[in-house]
């Protein structure tokens, strides 16, 4: 396995962080962890030095694929060529991290983490269909089953860390249309059943007011453009450099 770095997303989740990084130090301890803090205006920055992990900040909130792709690019800068992305919330129970580890070593080159083969999960009504359409549609694009396309709990190695450190990561909602993306590219996706908890704290931005008929139709379009561009072909990112032309990813704090 290549060196590993799990990045774990955050934007004002100090309530949630300090459980998450030594929940992480026990299940990945030689594994380096960093914080993205996406202009979070509590003191997830803080907590995250406290727990040990290491810190990039965002000027200010540029939103959840930005915040992920940050991650990613320090990766490929620092030399890591396996990266676990976890969502800060402490949804996500660290003790499934090796679980995804698991599938890369087998030869996956992206696993994730589905809430939905481990059993039931509540959630309202709306959020069920959405999740039920854009899975059977990623399913159907794909040739292979997926159960929950927009899971925040992900791990990946190798040459896809090329892929998504390119412009042609989504920006905004990085789910079913990046799986489609990473499918077109020629890439092994696997899913893994894991746990899945309440929030801590708060509430995701995605689930507010407006915000999930724009989610619909965002998704949607990032699919079809995806579908209609011609497949280009990604050219690896050596392991410790950074991509040219890239003005994301602010210095580490």
């Amino acid at each position: 396995m290549l060196p590993l770095l799990v990045v774990v997303p955050a934007y004002n989740e100090e309530a949630a962080l300090g459980t998450l990084l030594d929940g992480l130090k026990i299940s990945v301890p030689d594994a380096s962890v960093l914080v993205v803090d996406d202009g979070s205006d509590d003191r997830s920055a803080e907590v995250a030095r406290g727990h040990g992990a290491r810190v990039v900040s965002h000027p200010h909130n540029l939103g959840y694929g930005v915040t992920v792709q940050t991650g990613l690019l320090y990766a490929l800068r620092r030399g890591f060529g396996t990266v676990v992305h976890i969502d800060g919330d402490g949804q996500h129970d660290p003790v499934d991290v090796p679980r995804l580890l698991e599938a890369l070593e087998l030869g996956a080159d992206v696993a994730i983490g589905s809430r939905f083969l481990a059993g039931a999960y509540p959630s309202t009504l709306l959020r069920r269909l959405g999740s039920r359409w854009f899975a059977a549609l990623a399913s159907l694009i794909l040739g292979q089953r997926i159960t929950d396309p927009t899971s925040g709990f992900r791990a990946m190695q190798g040459s896809v860390l090329s892929l998504y450190a390119s412009e042609q990561y989504p920006p905004d909602y990085p789910d079913a249309d990046l799986l489609i993306l990473t499918h077109r590219h020629g890439f092994k996706i696997k899913e893994v059943a894991v746990q899945m908890r309440p929030r801590r704290s708060g509430e995701a931005k995605l689930h507010r007011g407006l915000r999930p008929i724009y989610y619909v139709i965002k998704m949607m379009l990032s699919i079809l453009v995806i579908l209609l561009r011609r497949a280009p072909q990604t050219e690896p990112i050596p392991i410790g450099s950074a991509p040219k032309g890239r003005a994301r990813g602010p210095g580490a704090a």
